[in-house]
Parts: structure tokens; sequence; C-alpha cells
């Protein structure tokens, strides 16, 4: 099938099937032609990597999760390894975030949001004194 069809399959654009053969994620037959000729395992290929991908998996982590299904001998401890690094990786974003959040409203609460030009939130981007 053409990139247009293994595009429609995949739900992926063509422009990124285009990056994932370019670093050597997928690996299309070529016509005589020289136009990309992608099989059913290529489709089937282009969903996991964005089932992946829709995951949070960078690109190397996709590559590794490939190769493990890819590889029948597998150990799942190896699959499981990569995805509690993720885990872990999200959990700490989410820590992260949590205490811009807080920290975000607590400068919003002493704001007073009225007419007079004094703002805690301007001090504080401006020399990092929290209020």
């Amino acid at each position: 099938m053409n990139i247009g069809e293994a595009s429609d399959r995949s739900g992926l654009p063509s422009k990124t099937i285009r990056y994932y053969e370019d670093i050597g994620l997928i690996c299309p037959d070529r016509g005589g032609n020289g136009y990309r000729d992608y099989a059913a395992a290529d489709v089937h290929k282009l969903r996991f990597l964005q089932r992946s991908r829709g995951l949070g998996f960078s690109v190397e982590e996709c590559r590794q999760l490939l190769a493990l299904y890819e590889d029948k001998s597998r150990a799942s401890a190896d699959v499981k390894e990569i995805a509690q690094g993720k885990l872990n990786e999200i959990d700490r974003k989410i820590r992260e975030l949590m205490e811009l959040r807080r920290t975000l409203e607590h400068l919003v609460h002493a704001c007073h949001g009225n007419g007079r030009p004094d703002c805690p939130i301007l001090e504080e981007l401006s020399d990092g004194k929290t209020v």
C-alpha cells in the first residue's frame, strides 16, 4: 500500500511516517518505481508507535519497546523497566506541576487585583521574593 493508505490505516500523518522511516523505526519495501510499499506489518508497527508516543514514550524509548516487541525471547521485566521509568518520570512531572500550582495559587491569592499598582505577582517575577 502507498503512504496515503498507510497513513489512513495507522492514523498517523504521512510526514510522521516519513520521519519514522528516516530514523529507522520502520523500513517499508520500495517498488520498482522507488515508491514506498507498506505492508500490514508496517501499519501494525505504526499503530504501535502511535500508541507508545501517546503514552509519552520518547522516540528512543519507542525504539527500545519496538525492539522488545519484535524479540520473541524478550523478558517482560525489560519491558516493565522501561514502562516503570516512564511512570516515575510522569510522577516527577506531576509533583513539579503541583508545586508550580501551589506557588501560583499563593501569588494569585496575595494579589488584591484592584486598581492599585502594587502587585505581589510582579514583585515575585522581578526579584524572586515570595510573598
